[in-house]
């Protein structure tokens, strides 16, 4: 499914006259109840992308999202303006599967904002794809989020009895709906009125046809990151998309930050009350790309020190340390470091599986694991080995594996994980399951888990020691899923309210 379309100037209003009921205190949260079941892992979030003063927007975002690929593979899209006209093209699909050459022809512009997406809220579908367009006066306005509103049902259900119509079931769309009223004032007032009612984590880039604009939420839960181009300027989720095109990365959008990048150049205004920081932890853990650098530190190196403590944790008695590649590989490096041990891949990744696949018969039914990762049997043979992860959601992957290097002939099968128990689902972004599908939430001590993993031993990193390796105060990040302790109000519901698909 693709949408490809240029608009006219004199645009259609985005909602009927009628105007927006004033605030209300925020409701209980909600989450969609998609889909990681099958590989047992926590889903990628979205990933965003803005280009200001390019003569080659399109192009420059398209390399943009594909550095941000990991963040989501649901959908693919970009806008464009070029001070007149704006443009955009939306599928569903890999970005590599949605753009094409003569795709650039029909997206020209300066200006350009893009998205790649794992649904969070609202369902896999075209019409939910990012970023979302609406027109309203004789002003445009594209959107793309990283992040959940906790609050959108509560303000979707008051929008709607004011006289609102949605286009999608996206929690996003409801942004564009509290500007409305505001639009014809200054555009910092609109932005300021309508992000204050929100309320979670959104990291946000927006296009008119003249600017580009930069939200991050005042707890920054999520990255987001400014940098420079060719005298131009570029936003993205995490620094690898700079990296890729060549910009100089600049600085980080501070939390409760807008910036607005128009002719006149950039203007910072920070509106909001400060807030506590809550950055996600999880970002640092497992999904930004270790090349990245996220809440000021270089993901790689972070994530070997994460080995290193645990390390000093645990420490049995094991031939060679390997991870389940990829999540593992850079706890694993500084696990090995630090207690100087080897380091083997005991289990080798396919690089070349594509999204989709025949399926296999019943006799193959060993094929869904191994088309993913084989394990090396030769190595394996009456070896001690420990296994270095960065998380355990259900524990179903992790049992079928530890299944396959126990058929392979591992004599002993540890394992460290270089995060604490994940007992506790997360209403800001990341689509872990609900809490009565996640396996720490169920068993009571590592020893139970350990045994339904079918493992001889498991420790996971302590909350302490996590925290000591980044080098940065407690304080500072979300831990909700850890510890329960949410930074927001309301979230102890969120398992109850979902917002339900739409045709």
């Amino acid at each position: 499914m693709k949408s490809d379309s240029s608009f006219p100037r004199k645009p259609m209003p985005l909602t009927p006259s009628r105007p927006i009921c004033p605030p209300s205190p925020p409701a209980f949260p909600h989450r969609r109840n998609s889909g990681h079941a099958e590989t047992g892992r926590p889903r990628e979030e979205c990933g965003i992308f803005a280009v200001y003063g390019n003569s080659e927007a399109a192009r420059v975002a398209y390399f943009g999202l594909f550095a941000l690929q990991h963040r989501g593979q649901e959908s693919a899209g970009i806008i464009t303006s070029d001070g007149d006209n704006v443009r955009e093209h939306k599928a569903m699909g890999l970005v590599s599967e949605t753009f094409h050459e003569e795709t650039f022809a029909k997206l020209p512009g300066h200006l350009a904002v893009g998205h790649v997406r794992y649904s969070t809220t609202g369902s896999s579908t075209l019409s939910n794809a990012q970023p979302f367009l609406v027109h309203h006066g004789d002003e445009y306005y594209a959107l793309a989020h990283n992040g959940n509103i906790i609050n959108s049902l509560m303000l979707r259900n008051r929008l709607e009895d004011c006289g609102s119509i949605f286009q999608s079931t996206m929690d996003s769309e409801v942004i564009v709906h509290l500007m409305a009223p505001y639009f014809r004032g200054p555009l910092e007032d609109a932005l300021t009125r309508a992000f204050s009612q929100v309320e979670g984590a959104f990291s946000i880039v927006m296009l008119t046809r003249n600017s580009i604009i930069a939200v991050r939420d005042p707890r920054g839960f999520r990255p987001l990151a400014l940098g420079r181009l060719n005298g131009g300027w570029v936003v993205a989720s995490e620094t690898c998309a700079f990296d890729l095109i060549g910009a100089e990365y600049i600085r980080d959008v501070k939390p409760g930050e807008i910036i607005i990048i128009d002719d006149k150049g950039l203007r910072s205004i920070t509106p909001f009350a400060k807030a506590t920081p809550a950055h996600c932890i999880f970002e640092l853990v497992y999904f930004a790309r270790p090349d990245s650098r996220v809440f000021g530190q270089n993901v790689y190196l972070c994530r070997k020190r994460f080995g290193h403590q645990l390390a000093k944790e645990y420490a049995p008695d094991v031939d060679f340390v390997m991870p389940f590649p990829d999540s593992g590989n850079y706890a694993a490096l500084g696990y090995a470091e630090e207690r100087g041990i080897p380091f083997e891949m005991g289990m080798i990744r396919n690089h070349y599986i594509g999204r989709t696949f025949i399926q296999p018969t019943q006799p193959m039914r060993d094929f869904g694991v191994r088309v993913k990762l084989n394990p090396v049997k030769e190595l394996l043979t009456g070896k001690r080995v420990l296994i270095v992860e960065d998380s355990i959601i259900r524990g179903t992957t992790s049992r079928n594996r530890v299944k396959h290097l126990r058929e392979s002939g591992a004599k002993e099968i540890h394992m460290v994980v270089s995060c604490p128990p994940t007992r506790h689902p997360c209403p800001y972004g990341i689509d872990f399951s609900s809490k009565g599908e996640l396996v720490a939430a169920q068993k009571e001590d590592e020893q139970a888990i350990a045994k339904f993993i079918g493992l001889n031993s498991l420790h996971y990193l302590t909350l302490e020691g996590m925290i000591a390796a980044t080098g940065m105060p407690m304080d500072n990040f979300c831990l909700a899923c850890y510890s329960g302790n949410y930074p927001l109000p309301n979230t102890e519901n969120m398992d109850k309210l979902r917002l339900e698909k739409k045709a």
